[in-house]
């Protein structure tokens, strides 16, 4: 990098900071600012949903999969999210919202102690934020390590300065600040995609043009759709786990569709976020798929490939540029990430915990919830300094293994809990299928594995614990079912089709400390 890619760099955060202020100005209570007052349009929702959902991960850890297998990476990533986003447009969408809309909720979880009960809302609360801060962690360490690569900073280093960029507008405007930055780096991701798309193209003159560069044996096997360990079984897994993660599993998407007017605004919103899934990763995975012809990855896993190519195909001014289109992605999800965390821990659990929290007014709610989301960011970047060790192991592998594995026991209550079909399955259906898809996640990630000759394969990692949940929260839920008056009541109101009148203010938490 020289002066004028830094140029463009600090640019990049001086916006981000310009927006988070005057974002602050549309944020008057809790409601805006864990779901924007329920005023968002749905084309900014989806395009918020969209960008909330990468991260800089793609371009380490995704990198080194399409460097090593070629296409695979897309068949078997962006691909099942699109198709599982564009299921959850009718199944899940028009639902949460209606969860604030009609249950007067600002927090995803919010809901689960009417529908559920306080400890199986406890439960899924601490397990999700556990789960967030190391999955923000591991977000934190894919930027800080391209960062590296480009200006030589230490991991650390990299990881305080984008955080800390972070923390200034997420905390300041709320989600409001969230969606518009994310609509400014969306922007900012396709002026580099395409520059990067460009200058790839252009060089494949030298190993047969476009489509001749597929015969290079250097890409043998990468049109293949599915190869190695991402094979069909793969596949289905994780178009399974997509299924539930992106359409609210891991909450900032929730966060996108209760912020939209309406159920039907929610429903557009997604189907927006289900076409950019689609298309956009093809024009960004290109690069990555001929990388191997063009550069030669320092590092076994090939995550460094992207990076290299970057510095070597890109004038100064475009590399600067390309660059904080990788920081835009992991702002993007990491900012929608403290948004959600902190509307959990002020919604749902600090009241539980505190006598004080469960008077909070409308001022001392919106204070709480901004010095959550500072804790919660400065929890995760603690933890993104140990992603390398021998705990958490590399970036990908804290991706996939962890949130994916994880993801399914802590969504499954709380996902189909909205749906009529799983209208018995009660608390006891709810915390078993928790727990003991937590178990089953130790057991085939740790004791299974390490007795497995050659380990469990990484399908049934990151697909076991989610199928267990399922199977016990329906099971269960038959066995013993607690389909009381109560809780038909608030499954039928997120059921119901009109919306007319539908959005409300959210109330503080006083006002709903004693809902059953």
């Amino acid at each position: 990098m020289n002066g004028l890619d830094w140029a463009v760099l600090i640019g990049y955060f001086a916006v981000m900071v310009a927006i988070g202020v005057w974002s602050h100005k549309r944020v008057d209570n809790v409601s805006d600012f864990f779901t924007a007052g329920g005023k968002m349009p749905w084309w900014l929702s989806g395009i918020s949903h969209h960008m909330s959902g990468y991260s800089a991960v793609m371009f380490t850890g995704y990198a080194g999969i399409a460097y090593t297998y070629g296409v695979t990476s897309f068949v078997t990533w962006s691909f099942p999210i699109a198709l599982g986003i564009a299921i959850g447009s009718r199944l899940f969408a028009p639902r949460i919202n209606r969860l604030r809309s009609r249950l007067h909720v600002a927090s995803p979880l919010e809901y689960l102690k009417s529908r559920y009960d306080l400890r199986t809302q406890q439960a899924l609360a601490w397990s999700g934020m556990l789960l967030k801060i190391v999955d923000v962690g591991a977000k934190w360490a894919a930027i800080a390590t391209l960062l590296s690569v480009f200006t030589g900073v230490s991991l650390n280093q990299g990881i305080l300065i984008t955080g800390a960029v972070t923390a200034v507008y997420c905390t300041i405007g709320g989600l409001w600040a969230d969606a518009l930055t994310e609509l400014g780096q969306f922007v900012i991701q396709l002026l580099a995609g395409i520059a990067m798309f460009v200058a790839v193209v252009l060089e494949l003159g030298d190993h047969g043009g476009f489509l001749g560069a597929w015969d290079q044996p250097e890409l043998k096997g990468h049109g293949e759709p599915l190869v190695g360990p991402y094979g069909t079984v793969f596949l289905l897994a994780f178009l399974f786990i997509k299924l539930f993660e992106y359409n609210g599993g891991m909450l900032n998407q929730a966060q996108r569709y209760m912020a939209t007017s309406d159920a039907r605004e929610a429903a557009r919103s997604a189907r927006l976020s289900a076409v950019l899934w689609l298309v956009w990763p093809l024009v960004l995975f290109f690069p990555m798929w001929m990388s191997p012809l063009l550069v030669e990855s320092q590092k076994a896993d090939g995550s460094d490939s992207y990076a290299l190519m970057t510095e070597q195909l890109l004038p100064h001014g475009l590399l600067g540029l390309v660059i904080v289109g990788f920081f835009s992605h992991t702002m993007a999800m990491c900012s929608s990430d403290a948004n959600a965390i902190a509307a959990v821990f002020t919604r749902d659990v600090a009241p539980v915990l505190s006598a004080r929290a469960r008077a909070w007014g409308e001022r001392s709610g919106l204070v709480a919830a901004r010095v959550t989301t500072v804790v919660f960011l400065g929890l995760s970047m603690a933890v993104a300094t140990q992603v390398d060790s021998p705990t958490f192991k590399d970036i990908i592998t804290v991706v996939i293994k962890w949130v994916a594995g994880l993801m399914g026991p802590i969504a499954i209550p709380m996902m189909l809990g909205l749906l009529r079909p799983f209208r018995r399955s009660g608390p006891t259906a709810a915390l078993v299928s928790w727990g003991l898809g937590l178990v089953a996640f130790w057991l085939v990630n740790y004791p299974v594995h390490w007795a497995v000759e050659g380990g469990v394969p990484l399908e049934y990692q990151v697909s076991v614990p989610l199928a267990v949940s399922l199977v016990l929260y329906v099971v269960v839920g038959f066995v013993k079912p607690e389909d009381t008056p109560g809780r038909m009541a608030i499954i039928e109101r997120v059921n119901t089709d009109d919306d007319s009148g539908a959005s409300a203010a959210v109330p503080s938490p006083a006002a709903v400390r004693d809902r059953t």
